[in-house]
């Protein structure tokens, strides 16, 4: 891929390479006769798991943009065509009858997944949800209710289970559960670590799960929640500010050549790492000193650099296990084919029109590139609590 195209046609190049294999199979219910399911050799059980995961985490990443209005030309076309398949292969997906129904209600697993589902739908509302017919959303929300019989885990997973009724709450069903909500909020506030950084738990992770979950998951339920309860609202302005830290680490992390630390678990989610930061950009709420024009310069930088690794793609079109090309090592148990669209958390400031000043704006060195350039530069402060 040369460099003379724009930032966002470059990004949208990206959007189909990664969505047209999945919704096109996904569309003509055909997702498991042609999906690869690429694992550790131990992991016998991932088929159970990676059709709701490889739609959930790619539609959770391009809903944005899905839902944006007022394209013209080739990318209406393509975000027209797209959000067609998108919303077939979610009919297809919840229909009992449907050879690539979903698995909802067997093992753990799909509490993550019906989450990025439930996080596409807060994302797209008027794009994923609302066409879709009454028996698609019946059958939707069946299969988002059915994750209710097993328990998530004492760490980041306490927020699938807020997302999913966070988006029950959104559409009125009466029997969303507050609670779940509650106690995913109120435990990540008591697991906030420091300088806008999550503990995973009990204890602090240096990976990227305040991106890939934590910090956009808290400011989506907060979204939809927060005037339920005094008690939430009250959250709001520390769980923004302490985003706005991390996505002021996030851009530092991002190397003059385009590189990150590979550091921590799920590495194979490629540039899905940087969610929060795209987050931010996408709801313009970067940290003063840090540019819409040298974030996406940043993140165009590192998507060429993860999407264009010989082996990232099959010869099929599908993602490989990797971080940088095929490497099948980097992959953890809980790693298959289908959890690797996550990386399409990265592309989330593809919902801003090309006039907004992340596209529209000259691209400018990020931070590191100044750094390391030897540029002036203003000192560095923590976020305290206060």
């Amino acid at each position: 891929m040369t460099d003379t195209i724009s930032d966002r046609a470059y990004w949208l190049t990206v959007v189909e390479r990664l969505a047209r294999p999945v919704l096109e199979a996904g569309a003509a219910g055909e997702l498991r006769a042609h999906m690869p399911i690429e694992h550790r050799p131990e992991s016998t059980d991932r088929h159970r798991f990676a059709h709701l995961e490889v739609v959930g985490r790619l539609l959770c990443g391009i809903a944005p943009w899905l839902e944006l209005d007022g394209l013209t030309g080739k990318e209406e076309t393509l975000r027209s065509e797209l959000a067609d398949l998108a919303r077939r292969t979610i009919a297809s997906g919840v229909d009992p009858s449907s050879p690539d129904f979903f698995n909802f209600s067997y093992d753990y697993q799909p509490i993550v997944d019906a989450a990025f589902l439930a996080q596409s739908f807060l994302r797209a509302p008027q794009t994923l949800w609302q066409p879709l017919s009454e028996t698609t959303k019946a059958q939707t929300l069946d299969g988002l209710r059915a994750t209710r019989t097993r328990k998530p885990g004492f760490s980041n997973w306490l927020l699938f289970g807020a997302e999913i009724e966070a988006f029950l709450k959104t559409v009125g069903a009466p029997d969303w559960d507050p609670m779940r909500v509650d106690y995913a909020l109120r435990q990540h506030d008591q697991w906030y670590a420091g300088d806008g950084m999550y503990n995973d738990g009990v204890e602090f992770h240096w990976d990227y799960y305040n991106s890939f979950v934590i910090q956009p998951m808290l400011i989506d339920v907060l979204t939809a929640v927060q005037d339920v309860y005094e008690q939430w609202k009250v959250m709001v302005p520390a769980v923004w500010a302490r985003a706005k830290r991390y996505a002021a680490i996030q851009e530092r992390l991002i190397s003059p050549e385009g590189t990150y630390p590979a550091i921590g678990r799920s590495l194979a989610y490629r540039f899905g790492a940087f969610q929060s930061l795209a987050q931010s950009a996408l709801l313009h709420t970067l940290p003063e000193e840090v540019t819409p024009g040298q974030v996406r310069a940043a993140l165009t930088a590192v998507i060429r650099r993860q999407t264009e690794a010989p082996g990232t793609f099959d010869a099929d079109g599908w993602l490989t296990v990797g971080f940088c090309g095929h490497q099948p090592g980097i992959g953890e148990a809980y790693i298959c084919t289908g959890s690797l669209y996550l990386c399409a958390a990265g592309l989330l400031p593809l919902g801003l029109p090309p006039s907004d000043p992340f596209w529209a704006d000259p691209p400018s060195p990020w931070t590191s590139q100044k750094a390391w350039g030897g540029v002036d530069m203003e000192c560095e402060h923590a976020l305290h609590r206060k």
